[in-house]
Formats: C-alpha cells, structure tokens, sequence
C-alpha cells in the first residue's frame, strides 16, 4: 500500500528526540522540497516518488519551514529553490549547512545565470539544477549529491561565477597549496573534468583525485562548486563575463 503524502511543513516520520542527523548514505534517500509554488513543489514530488530509491518526505513553501522541517524530518537532501518568501533559499542553505552538515542542498532556479545561484553555492549547497529540468536528470542529481559530489556542469559553473564575481577577494588564501594542487584547482576552475585534468597534466585519475582531495581539506570546501568559487575569489583565475569557458 502506497502511503499517503506528508502534510506541508509536518514531519512525517519524526526521528526519536534528540536524534542526531543521518550519517548512513545506504538505502533510500530521504528528500524535503522547499519550493513557493505549490504546483511546482506537487510536480516534484510526483516525479521524485516514482523514482527508484527515493522518498520524499516533506514539502514545505518558504525557507524559515525548510530550516524547521529539516530539523524535524531529517532528510539527506533538500531540494531548495532560491527565490522564496519569509525567508529566501540562499539564508535558509546557509542555515542547514551549518546546523545540519549531514543534510545536502541541491538549489533550483527558474534561470540557468542567477546570481542568487553563487549565493547559493556560496553558502554551501551542492550544485543547482534549473526547473525544467527533465525527471531522469533531477533523480540522478540528487543520488549525486546525496554522496557528496557537486551537480554543476562545469562549464556552465565557471561560465555562472565569471559573470557574478568581478573582483577577486582577500577571502580565499592558496598559500597553503602546493604548486600542483594550485594547478588542479586552476584546471578545475577552468570548467576541467578530472579526465581532463588527467591528461593535462599528464597523471593518473587517481592521483588528480588525491590533489583535489587535499585541496578541498587546505580551503575548507565541501566541493568542486566552491573549490571553483575559490579560485575566482582568490584571483587565480580572471572573470570572463559570460562569453568565458
């Protein structure tokens, strides 16, 4: 028997009190979607509760109730568009990433360039999707994030942060980068996938992964769509505008 929708902004399966975030990336993944429109947060949670290994458990319109019910719900990924009332997708992200590390942010957003959108990676979500996204393409996105990998083309992604970061900032410090790492993460900036950089530099996949390993634990980043943040904001790599890579 299929169970029935969860109420908007209730629990539906509420953990034991004082339960601490989910660490176990195994078995299903729980999603809360955080969206304004209440056609478009029903349309999600129709695609999504057909998709395999994937249970929605809450759907909520506003920002200031995805903080509440990730609390309450615990869900491993929230799916979080970026423009909502009360409280907006970009505060309501900065809130989870900081008081529930366990729980992904996988943002949305109506446009593909959206300065709300480097906010939002920003603040420590992993990768963002635009709304027409097709159903295979939003599943696969969240089993992606899900296990900590970022959901940006990279392209797309420097092609975004060229556009809203103009200035390079005294924020994001390299010096603790040893020339190879400042390499993978120029490459990595640069909209390279680690194939790429393999061959660019002449190493092994497994190696490239190492560097990059490393460089997000010396620049305390999540993932590759802040490592790329970093490097505009730490000048090494030069805003385009949008005719960039």
């Amino acid at each position: 028997m299929t169970p029935a929708a969860p109420t908007e902004g209730t629990p539906a399966r509420p953990p034991a009190a004082g339960a601490s975030p989910p660490t176990d990336r195994t078995g299903t993944i729980t999603v809360l979607i955080a969206d304004d429109q209440p056609l478009v947060r029903r349309g999600l949670a129709l695609i999504l509760r057909s998709a395999p290994g994937i249970e929605v458990v809450g759907e909520v319109g506003d920002g200031e109730q995805a903080v509440a019910a990730a609390h309450a719900l615990r869900p491993r990924v929230v799916l979080m568009d970026i423009r909502m009332p009360v409280l907006d997708g970009v505060r309501a992200t900065e809130r989870l990433t900081a008081e529930l590390p366990d729980c992904r942010v996988l943002a949305l957003s109506t446009f593909d360039i959206d300065e709300y959108v480097v906010r939002a990676l920003r603040a420590g979500a992993s990768g963002f999707l635009p709304k027409d996204v097709s159903p295979e393409e939003l599943a696969s996105a969240l089993r992606t994030v899900d296990v900590g990998d970022a959901v940006v083309a990279p392209r797309m992604l420097t092609r975004l942060i060229a556009t809203f970061i103009t200035e390079p900032t005294v924020s994001t410090d390299l010096s603790a980068l040893t020339p190879r790492e400042v390499e993978v993460l120029r490459l990595i900036a640069s909209g390279l996938d680690n194939g790429e950089i393999s061959r660019t530099m002449q190493i092994g996949v497994q190696t490239v992964k190492n560097h990059i390993t490393n460089v997000f634990a010396k620049l305390d980043v999540r993932d590759r769509a802040q490592a790329v943040i970093a490097a505009y904001e730490s000048g090494l790599v030069q805003p385009r505008g949008t005719g960039g890579a």
